[in-house]
């Protein structure tokens, strides 16, 4: 490891971001500092050679392999950049560096400096910025019309299978009066759709209220000027707070949309998960969200591979979600992870072959759930919120729709092809109708209304 020598050298900083929309949240944040730091910011997607940055700094994901490999491959990338001579400096901090950074310092001497998770005062002096002024200030890097507001970190759960408690510790909510302001200071900068993230938002306010108070918060986020959809992600099922629902059944601001990852419905691979809830109360949570949420649009996640996950319990799941056709859903294969319950406890004696063919059965299962909900779609007119613009096309969401990980909605601008005044690039970040022509199992196409 170098000392930490020289830094008015450090002029310009390129900030690469991995992982989950968290860790996107706290780049946002360092970004804000960097900036008022009088430090050039280089976009992430700007090529090493072209950008040549004096400090090239990888906020890391350390959750499964995929990830945790995903942010290995962009060290070692900027390594080789930074051997090349295109990088002065190479700094790691986040998930993959708060659990591994010992390993990580003996692999990778090219690395300049690690940190972990929670240690940004410690990366911005590194980079020679002065003290954190203001906790809710952040430099977005979606879209200037959404932005990710985590309301919490760490996690109490005890998922088998689930490293995140080991990185991030306990679950800490923030207190409600420093989101709302976060909130107003987003508002101000042109934010109209707010999503909630953290790892389990719905045990928000435990710690701090000794109550959960999610619903709560909605309540007063949706008071906040400008702020005109709120979307809730990353939902735990187990004591699901039913007062959530009649906030999204009732308050105009939060989208008829929820992000519950289920991970299974067997009663017995559930137990072995160490979730909490079983079959019967998992169905209950459905029905009574599809019954008190009128058109609620269900985004999941389902785990397939999972230590006793035998091909009963795997036609079981396959059988959930034919009869529940959620909306939105994705799913990943088990992989093991240091530390865990289950890699103490279970071994993971199913074969990647038969994960990827579990896998690959219930995606081309969802797929033709996807289109069957989206041709219902078809012919309906639908308020929009439009993302980007594409030559020709507007892309755009409606309430059913998260950016990142759901479909869009691709809007023909044919019949204004005409119009000389018509400039599609003033729509962006704006509220529109429009009529959905056609389906996929992804996207739509619609036209303005």
């Amino acid at each position: 490891m170098l000392e930490i020598t020289g830094l008015s050298k450090i002029k310009s900083v390129q900030l690469i971001t991995m992982g989950c929309s968290k860790n996107r949240v706290d780049s946002e944040k360092l970004l804000s500092r960097i900036k008022e730091g009088g430090l050039q910011i280089i976009p992430e997607d700007v090529d090493y050679k072209q950008s040549r940055p004096n400090a090239v700094i990888i906020n890391t994901c350390g959750f499964i392999q995929d990830a945790k490999q995903e942010s290995i491959d962009e060290i070692l990338k900027a390594a080789k950049a930074k051997n090349d001579g295109y990088v002065q400096r190479l700094v790691v901090c986040g998930c993959l560096s708060e659990r591994y950074r010992k390993e990580l310092t003996t692999a990778l001497p090219e690395v300049d400096a690690i940190f972990g998770s929670f240690e940004w005062d410690k990366v911005a002096a590194y980079l020679g910025l002065p003290s954190q002024s203001d906790s809710a200030k952040r430099l977005l890097t979606t879209p200037s019309h959404y932005a990710y507001l985590k309301i919490a970190e760490g996690c109490n759960r005890k998922c088998s299978y689930c490293a995140i408690p080991l990185i991030k510790g306990r679950f800490r909510s923030v207190p409600m009066t420093s989101l709302v302001k976060e909130a107003r200071n987003l508002a101000k900068q042109g934010v109209r759709e707010l999503i909630l993230i953290a790892q389990d938002t719905t045990y928000y306010g435990l710690d701090l209220y000794k109550k959960r108070a999610l619903a709560q918060l909605i309540e007063k986020l949706s008071s906040v000027k400008g702020i005109e959809w709120i979307r809730i992600h990353y939902s735990y099922p187990a004591q699901f707070p039913k007062d959530v629902l009649k906030v999204m059944a009732e308050n105009p601001k939060v989208c008829k949309y929820l992000d519950i990852p289920l991970q299974h419905c067997s009663t017995k691979v559930l137990k072995t998960m160490r979730r909490g809830v079983d079959f019967a109360k998992t169905q209950a949570l459905i029905d009574d969200l599809r019954n008190t949420v009128k058109g609620v649009a269900l985004r999941t996640t389902m785990m397939v591979g999972h230590p006793g996950e035998g091909k009963k319990e795997f036609e079981q799941l396959l059988n959930f979600i034919k009869k529940n056709r959620f909306e939105m859903l994705g799913a990943f294969t088990y992989s093991e992870e240091e530390g865990t319950f289950d890699a103490k406890n279970y071994p993971d004696t199913i074969t990647p072959k038969e994960k990827k063919a579990r896998y690959n059965a219930l995606m081309k299962l969802q797929s033709t759930i996807s289109l069957e909900n989206n041709r219902k779609r078809v012919g309906g007119v639908e308020k929009v919120i439009i993302d980007e613009y594409k030559e020709g096309y507007l892309l755009a969401r409606s309430q059913r729709e998260s950016p990142e990980v759901d479909g869009q909605i691709i809007i023909d601008l044919t019949p204004q092809s005409n119009k000389p005044d018509f400039d599609a690039r003033r729509l962006i970040g704006k509220f529109a109708a429009v009529r959905i022509i056609s389906a996929s199992s992804y996207d739509l196409t619609a036209t303005l209304a």
